[in-house]
């Protein structure tokens, strides 16, 4: 690459636990033949997607190329974190040829396109395209507020109550901003769920958007980097909700980090965090925890009560077998001590 060309950045958002960190997992194992480099936005103190990604670096994305900003959402940090991160990347040799950003799963991308015509960097790169992946089976459902009955019932017994709630602002920002929709875990939708979805996420969409079904992350590289889209200078056509606003709070959503104690049954973990879960409406649990008996750590990952866990590597002979949960919900529904004797008792 010509050090006079634009260079391109793909920023990847979606929803809580919609597969983006699945899916640059899989760019990065098939990166068509460029030097990729990686920034992770992690959404609390614990950075697990980040390492996820490390442990899968490759010659043409190695671990240097890959990047963690935990310092809050980098639409809100521009000058601090966000803009170093850029020219750091842009200053490694050899040269990353594209660059992908993983959202936290509550940044609203409108704000982050607004960083890149800051001075020092808009001359140097360019929004490629813009993913938002959504999971099919939650589109489905409509669970973009985590009691959705609840909702309901208060809206039928007011009829002046017509506001959105804080994820279902977060989704449709998302797709407004996006040049493709990636509608992940097709499977647990089926059929009839992916097409409610689809015609959910077109409804959302303020122009015709495509929207690719992907399943464990696995989509032809081809489809979503080279777009060309120059995002940056397309805003007019990707409305947000916040588009009055100078700057935009988080203060809907709070995360908290659970020290957990070393557990004789993954089982009787998983279980704990489906109660959890449905108890206190948390919309997302990921962590460690270190497992009797076992050399290798164990990752969890849950949306809603919907937990997936697995052995990812093992522990380092220098590293502490302490577990470590990020909880992460609507600002009203965290108890931190309420989480953690239900994680930790």
């Amino acid at each position: 690459m010509s050090t006079l060309e634009k260079l391109p950045v793909t920023v990847i958002t979606g929803f809580l636990g919609s597969g983006k960190t699945t899916l640059i997992r899989n760019l990065m194992q098939n990166p068509q033949g460029k030097r990729l480099a990686v920034i992770v936005n992690e959404f609390g103190d614990v950075g697990v997607d980040g390492d996820i990604l490390k442990s899968c670096a490759i010659p043409d994305c190695p671990e240097e190329n890959i990047l963690e900003l935990a310092n809050g959402c980098i639409c809100c940090t521009v000058a601090d974190d966000f803009i170093p991160t850029i020219e750091a990347l842009m200053a490694l040799e050899p040269r990353p040829e594209h660059i992908l950003i993983e959202t936290s799963g509550l940044a609203l991308p409108k704000p982050l396109l607004k960083a890149f015509d800051w001075p020092d960097i808009r001359s140097k790169i360019t929004v490629d395209g813009v993913i938002a992946l959504a999971d099919a089976e939650a589109v489905a459902d409509g669970r973009f507020a985590p009691n959705v009955a609840a909702v309901d019932a208060q809206r039928e017994a007011d009829g002046s109550l017509d506001h959105e709630t804080p994820l279902s602002e977060v989704f449709q920002d998302q797709v407004s901003c996006a040049d493709i929709v990636l509608l992940t875990k097709p499977d647990l939708a089926g059929q009839a769920g992916v097409a409610k979805a689809k015609e959910m996420v077109l409804a959302e969409a303020p122009r015709p958007l495509p929207v690719v079904e992907v399943a464990e992350g696995e989509v032809d590289p081809r489809i979503i980097l080279g777009l060309g889209a120059a995002a940056e200078d397309d805003m007019d056509n990707r409305p947000s909700h916040h588009d009055d606003h100078d700057d935009h709070e988080h203060d809907d959503f709070e995360s908290v980090v659970i020290d957990i104690p070393e557990q004789s049954d993954p089982a009787a973990l998983v279980a704990k965090i489906e109660k959890l879960a449905k108890d206190q409406n948390i919309l997302r649990v990921k962590g460690y925890a270190a497992v009797s008996g076992k050399p290798m750590r164990l990752l969890v990952q849950a949306v809603g009560a919907r937990v997936r866990h697995q052995f990812d590597r093992p522990w380092k002979p220098d590293e502490a077998r302490q577990g470590r949960m990020v909880v992460i919900a609507e600002h009203d529904d965290v108890n931190e001590e309420a989480i953690r004797a239900a994680l930790v008792d």
